[in-house]
């Protein structure tokens, strides 16, 4: 019995996580497999209406799950910030979710803006170290509001948390075994002391993989690289920031938000799975935007629990459901409707 916590937040949230239920729903039918959900009300309006963000009762509540869905965080009344320290990055830093895994994956019927580029070019993994770094909260003001006002903002990085992602990048691509390499995104000759540290570890943690193949490459010279040659890549190790960015970069080369999904992993503790796109408040309540985001988390969460087989098929419904039903996954173009979408993903579950 697999207890999951869902928070549907914000937006758009509460819409393509149902859609992600029911696929739940159906794939644990067929493969057998028993779980309970438990809903959470986390974000924008529960923090209008109480000041809350992520209170302490539910906090413990989370660290007692299997595993977190989530569907979006994020409300356009609420100052920026509020919610994202409050509940997304607390939820990470508390539950020591210190690996954030991203698949960049285009399916066969999906448009890239890539010319020339298909499904055989753009599959890859970045692996983002989640807890540190710029994120950690270290810095502040002084003289603030003044014109000599000065911010400080501090990135943390410790040796512990550096190499334990770098072992996982690297035990990750020998478990995927594809191409067998793992690159290293960083800013060597800018950010010295950081990413002195993050080389050192990379090749020191690499002299125990020596069936891997190390590369390193600047993270602006990734950015380049993810446009140009998308197919050099397997696996990406980065810090917390650098991966913030090109996560972003790297949905829109596998076809865009309607379909790019991420999970914030602890390897032996609860771990949270969501659509990255966020909330979209002002498509909230008209049923337009894809759920598929939100029902490859889910896939994602499946494998993380170890339904390996259940999550390859829905992996395998969502491909036939953009190779031959949804080509555009935009907002209001793709034809259906968010719970059609998650109709036809349950009705090749049910079929194959």
């Amino acid at each position: 019995m697999y207890k999951i916590a869902v928070v549907p937040g914000d937006g758009t949230g509460p819409e393509v996580v149902a859609e992600g239920v029911k696929v739940l729903k159906a794939v644990s039918e067929i493969h057998k497999f028993n779980y309970e959900l438990e809903y959470y009300n986390l974000g924008g309006e529960r923090y209008l209406k109480t000041k809350e963000t992520l209170p302490d009762s539910i906090l413990n509540d989370l660290k007692r799950m299997d595993a977190i869905y989530l569907g979006a965080i994020g409300h356009p009344d609420v100052k920026p910030g509020i919610l994202e320290k409050g509940i997304l990055l607390k939820i990470r830093f508390e539950l020591g979710q210190y690996i954030n895994l991203r698949p960049v994956k285009l399916y066969a019927g999906v448009e890239t803006p890539l010319k020339d580029k298909g499904p055989e070019d753009i599959d890859f993994i970045v692996i983002r170290e989640n807890t540190e770094g710029a994120y950690a909260g270290a810095g502040g003001f002084i003289k603030r509001g003044t014109p000599d006002e000065i911010a400080i903002q501090e990135s943390i990085h410790t040796r512990k948390g550096v190499e334990r992602c770098i072992r996982f990048a690297f035990e990750y691509c020998r478990k995927r075994n594809q191409k067998n390499k793992v690159t290293l995104c960083g800013k060597t000759n800018v950010l010295t002391y950081a990413f002195d540290l993050w080389e050192r570890a990379f090749y020191e943690v690499a002299k125990e993989f020596e069936d891997i193949e190390t590369d390193y490459a600047h993270v602006d010279a990734i950015c380049m690289w993810m446009v140009k040659n998308p197919e050099w890549f397997d696996v990406i190790v980065t810090d917390n920031m650098f991966g913030d960015i090109i996560t972003d970069l790297g949905a829109m080369i596998q076809g865009g938000l309607g379909i790019a999904a991420g999970g914030n992993i602890h390897p032996k503790g609860v771990s949270m799975f969501e659509p990255i796109g966020g909330s979209a408040p002002k498509y909230t309540g008209m049923g337009v935007v894809s759920p598929l985001a939100a029902i490859s988390a889910c896939q994602m969460m499946l494998e993380y629990l170890g339904e390996t087989k259940a999550a390859r098929g829905v992996e395998e419904a969502i491909m036939k459901v953009v190779k031959h039903d949804v080509r555009n996954l935009s907002a209001g173009k793709m034809g259906y409707s968010t719970s059609e979408v998650g109709d036809l993903v349950v009705k090749y579950i049910v079929e194959s």
